[in-house]
């Protein structure tokens, strides 16, 4: 009976040890099984521009008010180019006015006799989303709208946006503009962009205007004597319905919505240094589109880290030397002049290896380098190489991101008498060894 008891009772621990580490262990998801309730999304390392998950990126989509992430790459460019201040004045036109006061659209009501400083503009456009804001700097840089839209597409070229198209400003539809849709585009039209083209553009937003940074991650801002609120809920908002959503880290970056596009959010958050951006396009719901950017970026900060994977000087086993010729030595020692560190999921040191690229225009027809040769000169480039699955690339051309190959030494060209040492043995060198072929074909 007693072993009965004991066997019963060593059957109900492992059961409870069992559930309880099921119930207590966190849950970990890879890329392959990361399931996100958005039509389109992308996650991608603000520094390298690494893209660290992807779903369906390449589909151009309506992007809403998302779009005035580029109004706002503008504006700040037109400041630091000195063709505006913070503190330019403008008044409002019937057309921004008429938006503003739609109560239908993203607004905080203009006055139409006031004149407003670019700085007030910004902020309404990118803390409250203000459509009528979005009009005004828009007509204050470019003339008109529709002038501004030409602005918008020159710039989504420059940055390579692929398959970018902007036809107003604001991110509302063409059609719910009426007569006032901007000069030269289709009434009917829509800005699209995918979801990897919003995640390039955040990515030039924030390394080359950092400052935007503060003025999307603030929680509320005064205008024309009201209070208004960021229609972030990720940011750390007071209200309690809204404190379920607050994410660490994030300072923006753009909502989204209208009933073409959906609920959409271009994200981002830093946390000990690094940054992410997400993009999510076509959520259910206002809560959703948070509620997935929570689930890209826990996946992004749990599942990655930042590692140095090979150090400045490192040299491929295989090829720590090239041959020289014409040189008081017969190699060179190379390796690379600058580390690689990149985001890689955690345990995938091994998928990477390194690439060497020789630039052939230094190397004679025997595949030699030629003294001299000075320690650090450029000899070709090497790339890193990832050889797992999930291999999700850059939101941009990565070429830049590879280092330099290098000589490790200074190579001296050999003296005058030396090379005609060397020259008269390679010919004596030939000439036996054509003796000897022909000795050798006469007993064949």
């Amino acid at each position: 009976m007693k072993q009965i008891y004991s066997k019963l009772f060593i059957l109900l621990l492992a059961v409870l040890v069992t559930t309880t580490t099921f119930i207590t262990q966190p849950l970990t998801t890879h890329a392959a099984g990361l399931e996100l309730d958005a039509e389109s999304a992308i996650l991608v390392d603000a520094q390298t521009g690494k893209v660290l998950y992807a779903k369906d990126p390449d589909i151009a989509l309506p992007p809403a008010s998302m779009t005035k992430m580029m109004t706002e790459y503008l504006v700040l460019e037109a400041i630091e180019e000195g063709n505006i201040t913070w503190e330019t004045k403008t008044q409002i036109n019937d057309y921004p006015y008429s938006i503003s006061a739609n109560k239908e659209f993203s607004g905080i009501g203009l006055t139409q006799d006031k004149q407003y400083t670019v700085k007030e503009l910004y902020e309404a456009m990118a803390i409250f989303s203000d459509n009528g804001t979005t009009i005004a700097l828009a007509e204050l840089i470019a003339g008109s709208e529709g002038e501004f839209v030409k602005l918008m597409n020159q710039k989504a070229d420059e940055m390579g946006l692929p398959d970018a198209t902007f036809v107003n400003s604001t991110g509302l539809e063409n059609s719910s503009l009426g007569d006032n849709y901007p000069e030269g585009t289709d009434p009917d039209g829509s800005n699209l962009l995918s979801a990897r083209s919003l995640a390039l553009l955040a990515y030039n937003l924030v390394n080359d205007f950092p400052h935007a940074l503060d003025i999307s991650s603030r929680i509320e801002d005064d205008f024309e004597g009201y209070t208004v609120e960021n229609l972030n809920w990720m940011l750390p908002h007071e209200a309690s319905y809204l404190k379920q959503y607050y994410y660490e880290g994030i300072d923006g970056l753009k909502t989204g919505y209208t009933g073409l596009a959906g609920y959409t959010f271009t994200g981002t958050a830093e946390r000990d240094g690094r940054r992410l951006i997400s993009v999510v396009m076509r959520t259910e719901s206002k809560e959703a589109r948070f509620e997935q950017t929570a689930i890209l970026m826990d996946y992004g900060f749990n599942q990655f880290e930042t590692k140095e994977l090979f150090p400045a000087g490192y040299q491929l086993e295989d090829q720590k030397t090239l041959p020289v010729a014409k040189g008081k030595e017969d190699t060179v020692e190379i390796s690379i002049s600058e580390g690689f560190t990149v985001p890689i999921a955690k345990g995938e040191e091994e998928q990477y290896s390194i690439a060497y690229k020789i630039d052939k225009d230094l190397l004679n027809e025997d595949g030699e380098l030629v003294a001299p040769i000075k320690k650090g000169e450029k000899i070709g480039t090497a790339e890193l190489v990832y050889n797992g699955e999930d291999n999700f690339g850059y939101i941009f051309n990565a070429e830049h991101l590879n280092v330099d190959i290098v000589a490790d030494e200074s190579v001296e060209k050999s003296n005058w008498f030396m090379l005609a040492l060397g020259a008269i043995g390679d010919f004596f060198s030939g000439i036996f060894s054509s003796i000897v072929d022909t000795v050798k074909g006469w007993f064949s």
